[in-house]
């Protein structure tokens, strides 16, 4: 069995894995990182994203080995020193989430969106969410919680 060594959430970790451990389950087993979701196992709905070398990533469809030496950041690392990121608190301001299953893929994603696209439209944010699914909200209040982080993280 393989080990392999990345950084997740800042700090080096390293584990053994098959080599046809996904990285979600690398993730939620060997690094007790239980906030990736894995919610359908085929890529559709990007509860299992993951910032991977600073793009999300949808780790369900990811071999753990693929991501040797990476630097990897999930829900866990978004906030720091007991400070919500801007786009978790734009998420809670703006009651962007019920039940929580997608909010992690969802906050993943829509940083990576706003760090390519800091003006997004709304249209922008629609189309660059389209791989996550959220069952409970219609997504009205997650698109105005992107829009609101990505005005308040351009300052």
């Amino acid at each position: 069995m393989p080990e392999i060594s990345m950084t997740v959430n800042g700090q080096a970790v390293s584990g053994d894995a098959e080599p046809d451990t996904l990285l979600a389950d690398f993730i939620r087993q060997n690094l007790d990182l239980t906030g990736t979701h894995v919610g359908c196992d085929t890529s559709q709905c990007g509860a299992c994203v993951v910032s991977l070398n600073g793009d999300s990533v949808k780790s369900c469809t990811m071999l753990a080995v693929q991501a040797e030496g990476a630097d990897i950041v999930t829900i866990e690392g978004l906030a720091a020193d007991g400070e919500m990121h801007p786009m978790q608190k734009a998420f809670h301001d703006n009651h962007a989430l019920q039940c929580g299953f997608c909010t992690p893929g969802m906050l993943i994603s829509a940083i990576d969106l706003v760090h390519k696209n800091p003006d997004p439209t709304e249209a922008e944010v629609r189309k660059g969410l389209e791989g996550n699914l959220c069952r409970c909200t219609g997504y009205h209040n997650i698109v105005k919680a992107v829009l609101a982080a990505a005005q308040d993280m351009r300052g």
